[in-house]
């Protein structure tokens, strides 16, 4: 039996496999490619293998940044918050905490919710039923939601934790009117506060479906040759039918603070900080003999309380989208991807940090793997890139080497102030 292990990242995937006789390859694809139909890990184990059809029996394990881009980039399920009458806003608020002190205009990050339902019901703490869950209007407020395209709801009612009646009867509803993925507080995350427990239902809501949806893909092309385990931002690994929203959203980085800290251990090293930089995020870590864990954490402006190894993630990678807005230069939260990426991979992709290394003259085309070109056969194009930085430098009124030394300065100070926070 072959033992293969997958980092399924935002842009690329890096694979290894170990044969029976103990035999180790490796290979790195692009997460997303026109050209290529199977998903990038599947097409990795054909190729590690040399199976071309079923596949032979093998044990996977995975972590993925599925979960945690699509919270980056704001690109989860459209979701309903189904919330006890009067506290629409509760969420949005939150702890009242200013992130910085003395700015006057605070710019709250946007919530993961497309739109709010105030349930009429409502339980007190010591179980009294104050109201009754007005079921009809509750199924009319459902009907208007699924009517407007949302299939995912958080349902999030006053001290659901300890007397969850009227959230199971809601969730009843919430099936019966349509939505395929309801994410339900007293089951996910019964905690005692209504902002942690809200909070954390409503990032399971939002990413559920994509992670699901991914998951069973891999799963189904895997064609019953293994029953791959995913890596839970914890550390621990899960069966797929089992793996959460709400625990994947470190799933890649968490396996990435497990190699780091036994590659240490084996070199002497008793305390180290992970610098973990990829395609559309970069993730920090520190290690000093122990884990470090949390059991409360925000990434991109939402908070989520579930247990999980200590990491600081930001918005900054090699595909992050460098662009000129408002007076200012900008970089990130949003990436290229894998497709169309950066513009030197020839797909017509926006200018990335990628792109402001090779038109200084850090990354070398004669130098660079072949393989990310639309054709399989072409190294970066370098041309492209002094267009795009000429276009703009025309835009902005500087040089193109200076604005592409800016757009780096930015992306090196949002990693230095994650290690800063972490260490």
């Amino acid at each position: 039996v072959c033992q293969v292990w997958i980092d399924r990242g935002g842009t690329f995937t890096d694979v290894v496999a170990l044969s029976p006789d103990g035999d180790q390859r490796t290979a790195k694809l692009l997460s997303e490619d026109p050209n290529r139909a199977e998903d990038a890990a599947i097409a990795a184990i054909h190729e590690l293998t040399g199976v071309s059809g079923t596949l032979p029996r093998c044990e996977v394990r995975m972590g993925t940044t599925v979960a945690t881009n699509e919270l980056l980039e704001r690109k989860g399920e459209p979701t309903l918050l189904a919330i006890t009458r009067g506290f629409g806003d509760a969420l949005t608020i939150g702890t009242q905490e200013r992130p910085e002190l003395f700015v006057r205009e605070i710019v709250l990050p946007r919530p993961p919710h497309a739109r709010v339902l105030e349930v009429a019901e409502r339980i007190m703490a010591d179980g009294t039923v104050l109201h009754a869950l007005d079921e009809d209007a509750a199924r009319a407020g459902l009907a208007e939601a699924r009517a407007a395209g949302l299939a995912a709801i958080a349902i999030v009612l006053m001290h659901g934790w300890k007397y969850p009646a009227h959230e199971a009867r809601l969730a009843e509803l919430a099936r019966e009117a349509g939505f395929t993925q309801v994410s339900v507080s007293h089951e996910l995350a019964p905690l005692i506060k209504l902002v942690p427990r809200g909070d954390t239902t409503l990032v399971d809501a939002y990413l559920s479906p994509v992670l699901r949806r991914y998951v069973d893909r891999f799963t189904q092309a895997l064609g019953g040759a293994a029953r791959p385990l995913f890596m839970q931002s914890s550390g621990g690994l899960i069966e797929g039918s089992r793996f959460h929203g709400k625990d994947a959203i470190l799933s890649g980085p968490a396996g990435g603070i497990v190699g780091m800290a036994r590659t240490a251990e084996m070199s002497g090293a008793a305390k180290v900080i992970g610098f973990d930089m990829g395609g559309t995020s970069t993730d920090v870590s520190h290690y000093a003999g122990h884990f470090e864990r949390d059991s409360e954490t925000r990434v991109a402006g939402v908070r989520i309380r579930t247990p999980m190894l200590r990491i600081h993630t930001v918005a900054s990678g090699g595909g992050s989208i460098c662009r000129f807005d408002a007076g200012r230069l900008v970089v990130g939260p949003e990436s290229a991807g894998a497709v169309p990426g950066p513009a030197c991979y020839r797909r017509g992709g926006p200018l990335t940090v990628t792109d402001c290394n090779v038109l200084l003259g850090k990354l070398v085309p004669s130098q660079f793997p072949k393989v990310f070109g639309p054709r399989g056969d072409q190294p970066i194009d370098v041309e492209v890139v002094r267009q795009r930085f000429a276009e703009l430098s025309r835009e902005v009124g500087l040089p193109a080497e200076l604005l592409a030394e800016g757009f780096i300065r930015i992306a090196v100070a949002q990693m230095a102030h994650a290690i800063r926070q972490i260490s």
